[in-house]
């Protein structure tokens, strides 16, 4: 039924193209083109995603104008343009999320450490030009280059009109701002003669070295850890590897899970015995007994000599020849202080115990 009512209804349609842009590399890369031209040219080429300072041997920077956001990010470039570098700031349309074949564009920021950058140059950027700025020809190098660009705001030297281009020198090196970076991106650079004012440009300075290309203005989060991290994990790293060499088996077989027993003779037990009871109550419990019995003798002999209300303590040391202090200690200290004053009490206890038998059976 499904098939004869495909069959019975009318299937007219109508095929619309709509053109939505690049694909691959090229839909993630607006500088893919100029990077591809660049290398053709026998030049070395870098690409970053985020924030990478300028090294002393690039001669070329293409960056975004949301890239230089602070101080710390200007600091370097300054420093390299005025040890020869040659920095092209994009202004407009130059972030590498933007779709080529969108109107919407998002105003860029232009941060004050910027602004100075550029006044030390002798640029002026105006975001706020009335009408803004576009051009049909740009000149520079003495050569004048068809093109097609135009910009909501507009940049100029000192002694010329504001436009949307404009290059000035800045100690050793070259800093250049053009105010509409389509021109140079995947989907116009081919139009007029944009290829040959990117070439010119990355051809002005005497000093040769790489062409570095930045696509986006945040700093890269593993760029960060390789650059700053990499001491501490390295340190990390070693502790580790000496806290498992310290505490891991290294050397012959493993033990036995379970050693053999060992047979033990009966002083061991007692001593095992005599150990569990100093931990529980300093041994009180085993001199318990032992003063017990030394206290009913000591009792009975004392009414047999009719000493009965004579000190008790006094009695037994006369009996035993010992001080009365340690006769006391051995019946009425709670529990001994040490093993020491255990033995001593035990041996005093002992000794009054074979004294109070003896004159018992005699």
């Amino acid at each position: 039924m499904a098939a004869a009512c495909l069959l019975l209804a009318a299937c007219d349609y109508v095929e619309v193209e709509r053109e939505t842009g690049f694909k691959g590399k090229a839909r993630v890369n607006p500088w893919l083109a100029a990077e591809r031209y660049a290398a053709r040219e026998g030049l070395e080429v870098k690409s970053v995603i985020g924030w990478t300072a300028p090294d002393w041997d690039d001669a070329v920077w293409l960056m975004p104008s949301d890239a230089l956001a602070n101080e710390s990010f200007v600091r370097h470039v300054r420093e390299w343009t005025e040890e020869g570098g040659h920095l092209v700031l994009l202004v407009e349309h130059a972030s590498a999320e933007r779709n080529d074949w969108s109107s919407y564009d998002e105003e860029p920021a232009i941060e004050p450490p910027l602004v100075r950058l550029l006044e030390e140059a002798g640029l002026t950027l105006d975001m706020s030009h009335a009408g803004g700025a576009s051009a049909e020809r740009i000149d520079f190098a003495g050569e004048s280059f068809k093109v097609e660009a135009a910009s909501e705001g507009a940049v100029s030297t000192r002694k010329g009109q504001p436009g949307v281009f404009a290059s000035a020198t800045h100690g050793e090196g070259r800093i250049s701002v053009l105010m509409d970076a389509r021109i140079f991106r995947n989907r116009w650079i081919g139009d007029h003669e944009h290829a040959a004012l990117f070439d010119a440009l990355i051809k002005a300075g005497e000093f040769e070295g790489a062409i570095g290309f930045m696509r986006g203005a945040g700093l890269s989060f593993m760029a960060l850890l390789r650059a700053h991290l990499w001491p501490v994990l390295l340190a990390l790293g070693l502790l580790i590897v000496l806290w498992l060499w310290k505490n891991l088996s290294r050397f012959g077989p493993l033990d036995a899970a379970a050693s053999p027993q060992v047979l033990r003779g009966y002083e061991s037990h007692l001593e095992a015995l005599g150990d569990f009871q100093w931990r529980i109550d300093r041994a009180a419990s085993l001199l318990a007994p032992l003063r017990q019995q030394v206290v009913e003798l000591g009792q009975r002999a004392s009414q047999r000599a009719g000493r009965r209300d004579d000190d008790f303590f006094s009695f037994l040391a006369g009996l035993a020849g010992i001080p009365r202090e340690r006769v006391f200690r051995a019946l009425a200290e709670p529990a001994p202080a040490d093993s020491t004053v255990l033995t001593r009490t035990t041996a005093d206890l002992q000794q009054l115990l074979q004294i109070l038998q003896h004159s018992q059976r005699s």
